[in-house]
């Protein structure tokens, strides 16, 4: 069997449902085509469509005129992460713990390792699903807390708060050498504003390494990474933007603490023990 596939076919007649047309046209079995689809390997574009979204009804039925592409990747089908962990549940919103290697955004490949579909699929609140909307984004390698949204008005209301600067985020980094005097980070990042306060919270001379207290006002791809970086401070364990590799820790990155203001009511959330 192959492990990876890129398949692309339409509907053999008007009306097929979408796990007869891929077990037509590869030679995996319904059973294995359903998991597959709800894992976020099935694409379709109809004609009212300018790109393919995912599939994942078994039953749906295809027009002739309909795209189907089929994305199969054993090995990343098969990964298993690290489950998150609720922090608090606020109905609207919720608050999890995001382990280092659970994702926020999924590939043509799939998305069952992002924290969103996790929870639709794995979480029950007092027995009940929930949708579940990433409003943010921790990179794949950093761990800490993040917001999950429920329903589209707090949708709205946290990326409206995100986009005003109206939520406080925290994160602790740790870094090779002395790191002396706290001083705020402002360099582009794509041509966009990016502001990151750096804190100094404690040095280590056995090792000669710094913790720091890092809060961000602006929240750019690999922010705080870059940043660090470019101040000749990569963090420990980056293999992206330092000079980490497989042999060196997991990235030293976790956000650690997040507070806002939604209809007059203050939140406040810390990591829980059981994260640190």
């Amino acid at each position: 069997m192959t492990n990876i596939l890129e398949q692309q076919f339409c509907a053999s007649f008007a009306n097929q449902t979408m796990v007869d047309c891929l077990a037509a046209n590869t030679s995996f079995s319904k059973q294995q085509l359903k998991r597959f689809m709800q894992q976020g390997a099935v694409w379709l574009q109809t004609e009212k469509q300018d790109k393919p979204s995912r599939v994942r009804r078994a039953k749906k039925t295809l027009e002739m005129t309909d795209k189907i592409f089929f994305n199969f990747n054993e090995k990343v089908l098969n990964i298993k992460i690290t489950p998150p962990k609720l922090v608090a549940d606020e109905v609207g919103f919720s608050v999890w713990y995001k382990p280092k290697g659970v994702l926020c955004q999924g590939s043509k490949w799939t998305d069952h390792t992002t924290i969103n579909r996790w929870i639709e699929n794995e979480y029950k609140f007092n027995g009940q699903s929930r949708p579940a909307i990433i409003v943010h984004r921790l990179d794949k390698a950093t761990d800490g807390l993040i917001l999950i949204a429920h329903n589209n008005k707090m949708v709205k209301l946290l990326t409206q708060a995100f986009s005003s600067r109206l939520i406080t985020k925290i994160y602790q980094a740790t870094v090779t050498g002395y790191f002396k005097d706290a001083l705020t980070l402002d360099e582009k990042i794509d041509d966009k504003t990016a502001i990151s306060h750096i804190t100094p919270i404690n040095y280590n001379q056995k090792n000669n390494t710094t913790q720091l207290k890092v809060q961000i006002e602006t929240g750019r791809k690999h922010q705080i990474r870059r940043h660090l970086s470019q101040a000749g401070y990569a963090i420990i364990g980056d293999r992206l933007y330092g000079n980490a590799d497989e042999s060196s820790p997991d990235l030293q990155l976790t956000a650690v603490y997040l507070a806002m203001e939604l209809d007059n009511v203050a939140y406040k959330f810390s990591l829980p023990d059981f994260a640190k």
